[in-house]
């Protein structure tokens, strides 16, 4: 991709954000679908699901061509959407190989909050929870499971008895960083795939409540029996730029039992930095004894040191001097590689560092002490 094309992608991604942000304002309340019958209504909504669908299957396969025929080429959001999605596409496929894992299955479920517009082009609202399974290479079969949450708009133009995407937004989990430069990859393969399961049988009741807090209250990244939702008891922050630390919080007060005080409080007033924002959340909890730092820095010098990590524990990503994110660790896979929960994009179980592979990136591994 050249450089205008770089920028230009930039550019949609920063608008993607913030449009994102914004809807989900539009959260609490319900948006009435455009006035059709309820069988035009299924039509599209069995389209949608078909449209996720096929985008998964191309992820998994690398097809490109299957890819782009979801997408509305004629238009300017049509091809920026589909230059992501090949971007994204390429991410997982590199990530897989450095991880030494092989996607078998990425499964949508597809909750369609609005539909507007008519039958030759329509504005829909839904959430997607996505199931992810991967097996590693030298141990196919077990399957391993993580579940990724997204909202999505979508602008649908109608073309030969079907629908294409002529827009899209949506908050991407893999948009943090994209790139894989300068991994090690084949050593850091080598390394993981040596590793066991790891048994976490005796954990400290609190930890174990924390986890199932996190499971139930993941968002779009739950499951129909927790109805996707997020605890109402909270305010969602997203609107205002995150709420990673906020469901952070929650976790290891909820679950952990962990007491408020001063620094680290929330109630019908707000709440405090440290409750709030991620680096003020990651200052406090180690500075006041809470927690300590495991490991600190790039993803090669840390990787090793995440098989330390147990449930309740977290993960908290720098950018430029700035911790800009904090997932809760909930579990660890086939092979012990850790696990985390987290809201933003919502996340249920899914590696630590996927969608957070850049060299500029900084991450501290951190023990809470239950």
């Amino acid at each position: 991709m050249n450089f205008l094309k770089s920028k230009k992608l930039q550019s949609y991604k920063i608008r993607l954000f913030v449009f994102i942000m914004l809807l989900s304002l539009q959260l609490t309340y319900s948006i009435h679908p455009y006035a059709a019958t309820d069988d035009s209504k299924k039509e599209v909504t069995s389209y949608i699901e078909q449209i996720f669908q096929r985008r998964n299957k191309a992820i998994l396969s690398g097809d490109l061509e299957l890819i782009k025929s979801i997408y509305n080429m004629n238009t300017k959001y049509g091809t920026w959407a589909y230059e992501y999605e090949k971007r994204k596409m390429n991410y997982i496929n590199n990530w897989a190989q450095k991880q030494g894992v092989k996607f078998i299955g990425i499964t949508p479920t597809i909750i369609i909050k609005s539909i507007k517009g008519n039958i030759d082009n329509c504005s829909v609202y839904l959430l997607c929870s996505t199931e992810y399974k991967y097996v590693y290479e030298n141990q196919p079969e077990i399957e391993n499971i993580s579940r990724i949450g997204t909202y999505h708009i979508l602008q649908l133009t109608s073309k030969d008895g079907s629908w294409i995407i002529s827009k899209e937004w949506y908050k991407d989990p893999f948009g943090d960083s994209l790139n894989l430069d300068n991994i090690k990859a084949d050593s850091i393969k080598a390394h993981i795939l040596s590793q066991s399961a790891r048994e976490f049988s005796t954990l400290h009741k609190r930890r174990i409540n924390a986890i199932e807090y996190a499971d139930k209250y993941c968002g779009a990244a739950s499951t129909a029996e927790f109805e996707y939702k997020y605890n109402k008891k909270y305010r969602d922050y997203n609107p205002q730029g995150g709420d990673c630390a906020n469901f952070a919080s929650q976790i290891l007060f909820e679950g952990g039992k962990f007491r408020k005080n001063s620094a680290w409080n929330y109630d019908k007033n707000g709440a405090t930095r440290g409750w709030l924002n991620a680096d003020g959340f990651i200052k406090y909890m180690t500075n006041s004894g809470r927690a300590s730092v495991i490991a600190y820095g790039s993803y090669d010098k840390v990787y090793k040191a995440s098989y330390n990590l147990l449930p309740g524990d977290f993960v908290a990503y720098e950018k430029k001097n700035d911790v800009t994110h904090i997932s809760v660790v909930t579990g660890a896979d086939s092979k012990g590689y850790s696990l985390v929960s987290c809201h933003n994009s919502d996340r249920n179980k899914v590696p630590w560092d996927l969608g957070w592979s850049n060299k500029s990136i900084r991450f501290w591994l951190v023990r809470v002490h239950y």
